[in-house]
């Protein structure tokens, strides 16, 4: 199958190539390497089984050409600093609802039908029930990051309801493993680095949500594609439990070694602006679909430790 995967030279996109390439597919990538690395796809490019296209997918003029002959869209692009939506408030609009519209615009052009799209917890607000079934509602987020991926659900509902497009819906938990380039796990290390006694902590603490491991996470989006098969298909992905941020504060703390530094919490029930303190996905259609994560939120927080440890080095 010859795919597109928007945002593939990113974190989980770039997760997602190689389990693609694995199965066969012939793969495009869409990215203007704003926030992804092409070193995480170089090999795949220089060995000739991944093409990459560096266009803006805010920018609708030129864009549906890359699309012809595409048999399906994986739509992974969007801004990857949540915080950043409170500082330059169109961000999300431009990066997630525009680029969403374009995304599907363009594969209206060219006759492509099929769109899996990552989506979040957060569209789900700060009131929600734990754990938050697909069938929870109504949605009312409390970020611009969340409600730009709402909005881009809206949009796809609606090609598929108007066009006859088919389409896979993921809600993400907090999605953590090798490769990571930001979230509080790649921070605190990096805190630690810059001051090895001391490590700042945005909150309580007490904040407490559900990880889920990369290669996971990617696993079960090409899982439940494969045993799903309605117009639109809705599925929360993530893990059994969940994990307090001062917990994973004191694993960074063990694994780098750095025993003696002092764990600073900057007080308040959430980290910044738009942070939902406590999240935690049901993931019971998922797991009736065949497929039950292997690690729990503790232990993919601990190997996303020891993997980032290893990638960004310690001083």
């Amino acid at each position: 199958m010859r795919v597109m995967v928007t945002g593939g030279a990113g974190f989980i996109g770039s997760h997602l190539i190689d389990a693609l390439l694995k199965r066969g597919d012939n793969v495009v990538v869409i990215d203007n390497l704003s926030s992804g690395k092409l070193s995480f796809i170089q090999d795949h490019i220089n060995d000739g089984n991944v093409e990459h296209i560096n266009h803006d997918l805010t920018n609708l003029e030129g864009m549906a050409q890359h699309f012809e002959g595409i048999e399906m869209v994986f739509h992974l692009a969007a801004n990857a600093d949540i915080r950043l939506g409170t500082q330059i408030t169109d961000t999300d609009l431009r990066h997630g609802t525009v680029a969403t519209y374009n995304v599907l615009e363009s594969m209206r052009l060219t006759g492509v039908d099929k769109i899996v799209f990552a989506s979040s917890s957060v569209v789900y607000g700060e009131n929600a029930p734990m754990p938050t079934p697909e069938t929870y509602g109504p949605t009312i987020p409390i970020s611009l990051y969340g409600a730009s991926k709402l909005a881009a659900e809206g949009l796809i509902g609606s090609w598929v309801g108007t066009f006859g497009f088919q389409a896979w819906v993921f809600r993400f938990a907090n999605i953590i493993g090798e490769r990571g380039t930001h979230g509080v796990i790649f921070d605190f290390i990096n805190k630690l680095n810059a001051t090895p006694n001391r490590l700042e902590v945005l909150g309580n603490g007490l904040q407490e949500k559900s990880y889920m491991e990369v290669k996971e996470c990617v696993t079960s989006i090409l899982h439940v594609v494969e045993h799903t098969d309605l117009p639109f298909n809705l599925c929360n992905l993530g893990s059994v439990d969940t994990i307090s941020v001062r917990q994973i504060a004191e694993t960074v703390v063990e694994e780098t070694g750095y025993h003696d530094a002092l764990i600073d919490y900057t007080g308040g029930d959430r980290g910044w602006a738009g942070d939902i303190p406590r999240a935690r996905l049901a993931i019971d259609k998922l797991n009736q679909l065949g497929y039950i994560p292997s690690m729990n939120s503790k232990e993919a927080v601990r190997h996303t430790v020891r993997a980032l440890i290893k990638e960004i080095g310690l001083r």
